[in-house]
């Protein structure tokens, strides 16, 4: 018998404060473990998340009896992020950050984008015992001060020169990251893990002193979705693009070649900062539809019905959610030859790869022109899923993984019954 479990989870983003894969995953994750009867706290920085976006959250997310989220309010505003983001540590948040801390007995601590908590917030130490550390490395934070290994705000990132392009990027150098801090406070940790094998490499490529493992992200509660998908958004048929609309997700290079794929319409769902610019560049086509944000229960039918999901990221994904979201509902996936959606499709053989345009419309061709193919990728993709990057298959390996960390740490495992006082 095991007792229940505390978990603290610490990240800059969570949801409704929150954008992209990262603080969809912390959601998720916490939803399923307070689905098993355990016991979930999420701190996560209110400020933070108004410094980039002033406006309230576009989305609406439900929450869950068994989670407790912990909004970092310093009462500076924006000043509070800005003071963490150059020295590394979160001075205006101390005080609620040890609150919760000291509220309960946590067995495990989840770090994970820590990017306006700092690297001092992995040398927290709970007053009552001394919980698992675990950091998932959702961006390239760790080696890279612009996340995403963007070089020259024009690139993917072949080699390091983070200052100049940090000051092109037009952030402030981050003072920190010419101390030591992180490379003592990472040592805290018990175990980092990242999303896909290729993240795992980067980090070690770019000499980031520990050891990185692999866990890889879920989804949950589409499980049954493309049984019962709904309605099709419209009659023609199309393809997906779903994401930030950002530079770095590359919707322009689709919007580009667009022309040269005169039989489907493209359906764009997400907003960013690059919006306004990718609607004045798609607006002579016709063919071409943003639809904005939109709910994971509205998603699923966009996503069903699509002959197949685009991902044409220019950088280094980190993993690539929406492919897994897209295998959900047995829809084939078309990405980029490059970061980690190559790998996801090749564990999976449920979508095809691409390294030039060329390439891109012929794999769109293919799908669109044969219900046989579309049907092969959509099986397989959704085959790979359920064995991979579903809700049980995650929970498995996370909590195998937590046990293989205990044993290491304590030399047993504290929350079986036998070690229960």
């Amino acid at each position: 018998m095991k007792r229940p479990l505390n978990f603290l989870h610490l990240t800059t983003f969570y949801p409704p404060y929150s954008f992209g894969g990262d603080a969809m995953y912390i959601y998720r994750l916490s939803h399923a473990l307070g689905d098993e009867g355990h016991h979930v706290d999420v701190i996560n920085d209110y400020d933070s998340y108004h410094l980039l976006h002033r406006s309230k959250p576009e989305i609406v997310f439900d929450e869950h009896p068994n989670v407790k989220r912990h909004d970092l309010r310093s009462g500076f505003g924006l000043f509070s992020p800005v003071i963490t983001h150059q020295t590394g540590k979160p001075y205006l948040k101390y005080r609620k950050i040890n609150e919760v801390l000291s509220s309960k007995k946590f067995d495990v601590i989840h770090f994970h984008n820590i990017s306006l908590l700092g690297p001092e917030i992995l040398s927290i130490a709970p007053p009552h015992n001394s919980p698992i550390k675990l950091y998932t490395t959702h961006e390239h934070w760790l080696i890279c001060p612009t996340h995403v290994l963007w070089k020259y705000n024009r690139r993917a990132c072949e080699k390091p020169d983070c200052f100049g392009c940090t000051i092109l990027a037009g952030r402030p150098p981050q003072i920190w990251r010419y101390t030591g801090l992180l490379e003592k406070t990472s040592r805290q940790v018990d175990r980092f893990v990242s999303p896909s094998q290729f993240t795992a490499f980067k980090h070690a490529e770019r000499g980031f002193p520990q050891a990185v493992g692999h866990l890889p992200y879920f989804i949950e509660r589409a499980d049954d979705d493309w049984k019962n998908p709904g309605q099709a958004p419209q009659t023609k048929p199309y393809f997906l693009f779903v994401g930030r609309l950002e530079k770095i997700k590359g919707l322009d290079t689709l919007i580009d070649i667009w022309e040269k794929v005169p039989n489907y319409d493209l359906l764009v769902a997400g907003s960013g900062n690059e919006e306004e610019k990718l609607r004045k560049r798609a607006a002579n086509n016709a063919r071409i539809k943003f639809l904005g944000p939109l709910p994971q229960n509205v998603l699923g039918s966009y996503y069903y019905h699509a002959l197949a999901t685009l991902v044409p990221s220019v950088t280094y994904e980190t993993f690539g959610i929406i492919l897994v979201e897209s295998f959900a509902r047995k829809t084939p996936v078309i990405v980029r030859d490059l970061g980690a959606l190559p790998e996801i499709v090749n564990e999976s053989q449920g979508g095809f790869v691409y390294s030039s345009d060329q390439d891109l419309l012929t794999a769109i061709n293919r799908i669109a022109e044969s219900q046989e193919l579309r049907t092969q990728l959509g099986e397989n993709g959704y085959a790979a899923f359920l064995q991979k990057w579903s809700k049980a298959a995650h929970l498995e390996l996370y909590l195998n993984l937590l046990w293989e960390i205990a044993i290491k740490k304590y030399g047993f495992i504290p929350w079986e019954e036998e070690h229960i006082s």
